[in-house]
This record gives C-alpha cells, sequence and structure tokens, in this order.
C-alpha cells in the first residue's frame, strides 16, 4: 500500500482503504444514515466487505492511483469514517464522497477531511473538476459540500436508480 498517498491533518490520519478495514466498512455500511443516504450496499458479513473493498476500492486505487480512504483520529487510533474520490457509473468526472459513524457526526471531521482530499484532487491527482452528489434531503451533507465551496450545478439520476440527486460541482482556481 505504500506506492498510495497517505494524508494527514491536524487530527485525522487518511489512508487509502483496505481489506483489513472489512469489519470497520461493515459496520459503516451498515448506519442509519448511510442506509438512508447513500444506499443499503448488501454488505452483511465481514467477507463481503473485503470483496466489496476489493472490487469497488481497491480495483478504482489500483487504476487511478486514488479511491476511497480511512479516517482515522490520531488521539485514540479509531477508524471513523471514509472520504474518498470516486470513478462513479454514470457521473461524468470524478465524484467526492463522506460517511463518519454516528458518534463523530458534527465535530468538523468531515470538512476536515474533504478538504484536504479535494485539495489533493487537484493538485497531487491532477482533476481539474469534482462533482459530488447528495440527496435532497442530506441537508447536512449539502452544508458540508457549501462550506467546501461546492456550488449546485443541477441534478442527476445514476443508473440503476431512480432517486434524482442534487449535483454539486468545483473547479481548480486557475493560476
Amino acid at each position: 500500500m505504500e506506492k498510495y498517498l497517505t494524508f494527514e491533518t491536524k487530527r485525522l490520519i487518511i489512508r487509502p482503504t483496505n481489506t483489513e478495514d472489512a469489519g470497520f466498512i461493515l459496520e459503516l455500511l451498515n448506519t442509519p444514515k448511510w442506509l438512508k443516504y447513500i444506499g443499503d450496499r448488501n454488505v452483511k458479513t465481514k467477507t463481503a466487505a473485503k470483496n466489496y473493498i476489493k472490487e469497488k476500492m481497491l480495483s478504482q486505487l489500483e487504476r487511478l492511483g486514488y479511491a476511497n480512504y480511512t479516517l482515522i483520529t490520531k488521539k485514540e487510533n479509531q477508524k471513523i469514517g471514509t472520504c474518498g474520490l470516486f470513478d462513479r457509473p454514470g457521473l461524468e468526472g470524478i465524484d467526492i464522497g463522506f460517511a463518519f459513524l454516528p458518534e463523530y457526526e458534527g465535530m468538523g471531521y468531515g470538512f476536515e477531511a474533504a478538504e484536504t482530499l479535494k485539495n489533493a484532487a487537484f493538485e497531487d491527482f491532477g482533476i481539474t473538476t469534482i462533482n459530488a452528489i447528495t440527496t435532497k434531503d442530506n441537508f447536512a451533507s449539502q452544508k458540508l459540500l457549501e462550506k467546501l465551496e461546492f456550488k449546485q450545478s443541477g441534478t442527476t439520476i445514476l443508473p440503476d436508480d431512480d432517486v434524482e440527486l442534487l449535483l454539486y460541482k468545483i473547479e481548480k482556481d486557475s493560476d
């Protein structure tokens, strides 16, 4: 895993998710807000979580050099959430996403991690435009995207889904 970038903030280590995170990913994917706002990924066992990580996260990491990152607190060495840059089917360009265990929401970790990955997208990965999608009723996500200076640019519906999502975008400042 050393060949992929890891990031640090004041409070977090942001490293690529790997199969050793299967127990944590299993827990996160089955939290009420994940199920409500992101959707049921039908990951109900640790083995299914390992397979999900391999298929959905590691395959993109190997292909593009970035994907999903596990967020770990420096102080307690606790896995608290994920943030990532995704090549999402049905969405043109790269999408940023984030999710947290309920006990770590509303503590500023989302902004800290997403701001770091937004900057990495522009500075380290050569991405010039980042998308973000969220449900119309996920006000916390919308608020975070706006704090990150994303602008709503319309709506979209992903393949194999019927929910209209809000689409946000941000472009790299041209120097």
